[in-house]
Order: structure tokens, then C-alpha cells, then sequence
């Protein structure tokens, strides 16, 4: 049996009005995107109830399964049954938790543990300790800045995580503890360091409540490996399926989580979460066309979208689409120019310009307001390597891959940085890091070959096996073939020369591409084919060449008259 629209609508309803209450507030946002991602039955709702489900017609269509990526029939799939929660709203004063809530959201953390520390209840037990948590979470923060400043590394702890794990232990122990207070369990445990347990816990409270999304990214966040992945015992809830499709991204599966977001479409064909996780895949794969459609029609429908834009605008700086970008910081500079978002599309447009400086301050100011966004780190390396900054370079990359040390981009900045430094060995080391994270990206391998050429190291078979890896990945700027061929040149290995040569002339006349690489490739192939008896290709090649002016066409003239001499049979 597969996902019935109706339940699933339901199902939700209720666990935003749960959420809701205990001050979830990104998962019952999370939620509600969902529930009105599921397409209606336009027959029985007026137009206006589903504008949102006409917007995004197109990039439905657009990315409906295709010959690469094969989704679950709806048939095939058997879901479990979760009970709804019930309320344990008689073992709490609820004026008392309208109080407290009330504290909550003005930010008055400890007022709103202090208000429900006499009250019983799962419920006000877990709005307690996570008013605790995140009143624990204001003053880490505050610490590190007292001590460090606002980017400063500290070795800081939330002094609250003890007390509140002695707590949350006490009642699973005794067998009270509810999901909700097993999601901040694992949260705690996460935080401590304790990630075995931290998984079982989280597994309990997702299998036990499968709406709360920020419970399963707690656990996708434990979940390094595909076979940590494997090993969990998880219900098979509809929401496994939206986990598996985000963490399989997260692990660089990215063909498996386009299969999974292609199944979920045939229920939540209007989620706008969806189409966004679809084009992080499709920017993961380097297909930046499609990329950027769908990133336009996600603005088009809701053009107060600040989540993942800033991912749109790297795809608008590596197109060098400077008035797309310009569009793009100055709509959410209007919206929220103090989102961390805003801040690193402000400074990717200022990078596009060549005002690394300004561009930098922007990457500050993001990650003031947020010193754990992975992207404002690596983008502000980007920039201080353009700015020759090596040392400030390598302590933005690093604090990148301490975040997440599977971010291949900060990994690759460090080989770039190492490089600059005249490091060649330790650049070496960390573009191998990056290129074991993306292996499919062909300017790491590149990059790692470029360092094996070097005076250095002259490790050119290495270098060989590199560069034809980047040929095989989609080497889009063409420096693969052409490096290929020259290295097997200067190595004596003209077949392998000639092959590579070719291939890469027939890429540049696919291409229309004209300059000195055709000229190289040319000139190479005329020697070559002379040198093998090929008169008549020879001649192709020299004759090609005397439609440029410079020595080349002198060569080629020469190299014209040896051949015709050696056709005719003169010594």
C-alpha cells in the first residue's frame, strides 16, 4: 500500500498543531510546507487553492523520472502506521504552560523552565528542558564571544547538558519519557559526544513520532557512512523516505536521492522543499542549466525565499551572471539582509565584481550571525586566497572542515592555499582528501595532477592517471585531454600523444573553439602522421594550419613540402 494524500494531510495537521506547542518551530514550519506541497484535486478546489500547484506544473515535469534515475512504483512500498500522539494535557496546569510558552518565544528561557519546574508531564518536562537547553545555548554563545569574539574558537560548553541528560535518563529509565523529550535525549547525548547511544535514542523518538523533520536531520547528522545508514532499524514511515532522500545527498548519493525526491513528487508534487532539494543534487552534479530553472520558478512562486538561495547565487557567480546576482542580493538584501543567508549572496555578487574586501566583510557579518554556516567559511577562503591572504585562507578552510569534514570544497581551498605557500606535498594531501569526497568533479582531479607535475614531486605517471579521471568525469573547461596529450609528449609516448591530440581537436571543432591549443594539436598530428607514413592525413593537418598567420604557418608550409617530397618517392 502506498502514501494516501488524505492521511498524510491529516497526519500533519496534527503534528503542526503539536510542534507548534512545544515550540518546534522549524519543524512545524517544515511541516506545513509539506502539507500544502501535496497536490489537490483541482475538480474539487477553486483555482486559487491551487495556484501553488500550477506555479510549479513545469519543474515537475521537468524533473520527472528519467532514463538514469529509476523511483519505487507507489505500489511496491508498505507503509506503517503511527499512531497520533495523544496529549498529556491533564498532568500540567496549562495557564501555567501558555505562561511559560509565552516566555519562550520572547527568548526568556530560564523564566520558562522556572515557570513548569513544579509541573509533571512529559509535555512541560520537555518544554522545560529544552527552555534549559537553549537558555545553555545563549550563554555558550556569549561566553565564546567574551573570551574569543564573534568568530573566535572555544572550547566552551553548554553548562546545562548534564542536568538535563541526569533528567531526560531518569524517565526513559522509568519508562515516561515521551518522543519529544527522546529527540532532546539524543540532542544532549549528540552534544556530548555520545553518538552511539545518541543514534539508538534519536531512532526511538523518530520511530516513535516520525513528524518532527528536526529530530531525523539530528540523526542524518550522526549518520556519516552508508553503512551507519544501513543499521538503523527505522519504521517504514513516509517520513523514512524524505530522511533517506536528504541524507543520501549528505553522503554524495546523489543519483539514489533524485530516485527518492522523484517518488515523493507523486504525492508531494507541489513541495517547494522538494524542488529546492532537487536542484542541491543537480548542483552537486555540476548540471547548473537545470539548476537555475528551477531555482527561477522557486522564486517566481514565492519570491520572499531566502532558504537555499544563497546556493543559487554560487551557480549565478560560476556563470559569471553578473545581473542575475545583482537581482538576486538585492531581493533579499529588501527581504532580510540579515539572514546568513543575504549575507553570503551579497558577497558572492561583491566577489563577482572584484571587491574581495567587501566581499569578505559580508562573510563576516553571515557568520556572526551564524559562526557554524558551513558556506560562509569556505566562500571567505575563497577570497582571501584571491586577496593572497594564505594564512587567513587556511584558517577559514579549516574552520569549514571542522564543521563538517566532509565539505570536499574546503578540503580542495587547503590544496589550493598549501600550493600557493610552495607546499606541494601538503596541497597533495588534501586534494586527495577532496577528490575522495567528489570523485566525480574533474577539476580535483586536475588539480591534483597539476600538483604531481610540479618540480617537486615529477610524478607523471600519477599525473597521467589523474588527468584521465578528469576526463572521464565531464572536464568542462577541456584542460584534461590537452594536458594529457602534452605529457605524453614530453614522456616519448607519441601514440598515446596522437590519440589524446585528436580527441582533443575533435572536442574543440564540436565546440567551435579556436587558439593555441588547436594550433599545438594540429602542428603535433602533421609531425606524426608524417613521421608514420600517413602522408594524406599529414597533409590535412598542414593544410588546416596555414589558415593562421605566425610561425606556425611557416612550419606548416615546410612541413608541406616534405611531404609532398616524401609522396613522390625522392629521397
Amino acid at each position: 500500500m502506498g502514501v494516501n494524500k488524505q492521511n498524510c494531510r491529516n497526519e500533519l495537521r496534527t503534528a503542526i498543531q503539536q510542534l507548534n506547542d512545544r515550540c518546534l518551530y522549524s519543524a512545524s514550519k517544515w511541516a506545513a510546507e509539506q502539507l500544502v506541497g501535496i497536490e489537490q484535486d483541482p475538480t474539487k478546489y477553486p483555482p486559487s487553492h491551487t495556484r501553488l500547484q500550477r506555479d510549479s506544473s513545469s519543474i515537475l515535469r521537468r524533473f520527472r523520472c528519467t532514463d538514469e534515475i529509476t523511483s519505487t512504483p507507489i505500489a511496491g512500498t508498505s507503509y506503517v502506521s503511527t499512531p497520533v500522539l495523544e496529549e498529556d494535557n491533564g498532568d500540567v496546569d496549562s495557564d501555567l504552560y501558555v505562561l511559560a510558552k509565552s516566555y519562550f518565544n520572547c527568548r526568556e528561557y530560564r523564566r520558562a523552565a522556572h515557570v513548569l519546574s513544579d509541573q509533571t508531564g512529559s509535555k512541560a518536562l520537555f518544554l522545560k528542558c529544552y527552555a534549559l537547553y537553549l537558555a545553555g545555548e545563549k550563554r555558550k554563545e556569549e561566553e565564546t564571544i567574551e573570551l574569543e569574539g564573534s568568530l573566535g574558537k572555544s572550547n566552551t560548553v553548554n553548562s546545562e547538558i548534564v542536568s538535563i541528560e541526569r533528567d531526560l535518563a531518569a524517565v526513559r529509565k522509568n519508562g515516561s519519557i515521551d518522543s519529544f523529550g527522546l529527540y532532546l535525549y539524543g540532542l544532549v547525548l549528540k552534544a556530548k559526544g555520545n553518538e552511539n547511544l545518541a543514534r539508538t535514542i534519536l531512532v526511538e523518538s523518530v520511530n516513535a513520532y516520525p513528524w518532527n523533520w528536526t529530530a531525523w536531520l539530528t540523526l542524518q547528522s550522526l549518520c556519516t557512512t552508508i553503512d551507519t545508514l544501513n543499521s538503523l532499524k527505522l519504521n517504514n514511515h513516509w517520513m523514512k523516505d524524505f530522511f533517506l532522500a536528504s541524507t543520501y545527498h549528505e553522503l554524495r548519493m546523489h543519483n539514489e536521492s533524485l530516485a527518492k525526491y522523484d517518488y515523493l513528487q507523486s504525492t508531494f508534487g507541489s513541495s517547494n522543499y522538494i524542488k529546492a532539494q532537487i536542484a542541491k543534487a543537480q548542483y552537486s552534479l555540476r548540471d547548473f542549466e537545470n539548476v537555475e530553472v528551477v531555482f527561477e520558478e522557486l522564486l517566481r512562486i514565492d519570491p520572499y525565499r531566502i532558504d537555499d538561495m544563497d546556493m543559487y547565487s554560487n551557480v549565478l557567480y560560476a556563470k559569471e551572471c553578473s545581473s542575475g546576482l545583482s537581482y538576486l542580493a538585492h531581493q533579499v538584501f529588501l527581504t532580510d539582509k540579515y539572514r546568513p543567508e543575504s549575507c553570503c549572496i551579497i558577497g558572492n555578487y561583491y566577489s563577482l565584481k572584484g571587491l574581495h574586501e567587501k566581499s569578505v566583510m559580508y562573510f563576516k557579518r553571515a557568520l556572526k550571525l551564524d559562526k557554524n554556516y558551513l558556506s560562509a567559511w569556505t566562500l571567505m577562503g575563497h577570497e582571501y586566497v584571491e586577496m593572497k591572504n594564505t594564512p587567513a585562507a587556511v584558517d577559514a578552510y579549516r574552520r569549514a572542515v571542522d564543521i563538517n569534514p566532509c565539505d570536499y570544497r574546503a578540503w580542495y581551498g587547503l590544496g589550493q592555499a598549501y600550493e600557493m605557500m610552495g607546499m606541494p606535498y601538503y596541497a597533495l594531501h588534501y586534494f586527495k582528501k577532496s577528490v575522495f569526497l567528489q570523485p566525480g568533479d574533474s577539476r580535483l582531479w586536475i588539480a591534483m595532477a597539476q600538483c604531481y607535475e610540479r618540480d617537486e614531486i615529477r610524478m607523471h605517471e600519477e599525473a597521467i592517471k589523474c588527468y584521465r579521471r578528469a576526463a572521464s568525469c565531464n572536464d568542462r573547461e577541456a584542460i584534461a585531454l590537452h594536458q594529457l596529450a602534452k605529457l605524453h609528449s614530453e614522456l616519448g609516448q607519441n601514440q598515446e600523444a596522437a590519440f589524446y591530440y585528436k580527441k582533443d581537436l575533435e572536442r574543440m571543432e564540436e565546440e567551435e573553439r579556436e587558439g593555441p591549443n588547436m594550433v599545438e594539436a594540429l602542428l603535433f598530428l602533421a609531425n606524426y602522421c608524417r613521421a608514420q607514413e600517413r602522408y594524406e592525413e599529414a597533409e590535412v593537418y598542414c593544410t588546416r594550419l596555414l589558415d593562421y598567420n605566425g610561425p606556425e604557418k611557416e612550419k606548416a608550409k615546410s612541413l608541406l613540402q616534405a611531404v609532398k617530397l616524401a609522396q613522390s618517392g625522392f629521397p
